[in-house]
């Protein structure tokens, strides 16, 4: 049996987070989360099998999702970003290269989509 594509969910919101967790696992993919930029760093640090990032860009912390979203593109180039808010809407020059941007509430069915075409665009 293949080993699901992992996903890393960064929200500092508990409830959003948990429904963020359940759309990405409904969707086939195992998911891993942080409560804040500071955390992913730590956990993309230790580990290799994270395909997609999926952020919020309002968090607090040493850095918010789109800084967050420019450290994945520079140390981990091969990882797909998908960034999200309900505050903030971010021009396609402010998203990284290759990376996707959802405003929240987010339509579900399209995230998925675009999870999958990320997670069978990379190879996993």
């Amino acid at each position: 049996m293949f080993a699901k594509p992992t996903v890393l969910v960064v929200e500092d919101e508990p409830l959003l987070r948990m429904m963020a967790v359940d759309l990405v696992e409904d969707a086939g993919f195992e998911a891993l989360e942080a409560a804040n930029a500071d955390e992913a760093i730590k956990i993309l640090e230790c580990r290799s099998d994270i395909c997609v990032v999926f952020t919020d860009i309002d968090m607090p912390g040493s850095m918010d999702g789109l800084l967050l979203a420019a450290a994945v593109r520079d140390r981990w180039p091969p990882i797909e970003i998908i960034l999200t808010s309900g505050h903030v809407h971010i021009s396609e020059v402010e998203v990284p290269h290759g990376g996707v941007f959802f405003s929240k509430p987010y339509d579900h069915s399209a995230l998925t989509r675009t999870l999958q075409s990320m997670a069978s665009g990379s190879g996993h």
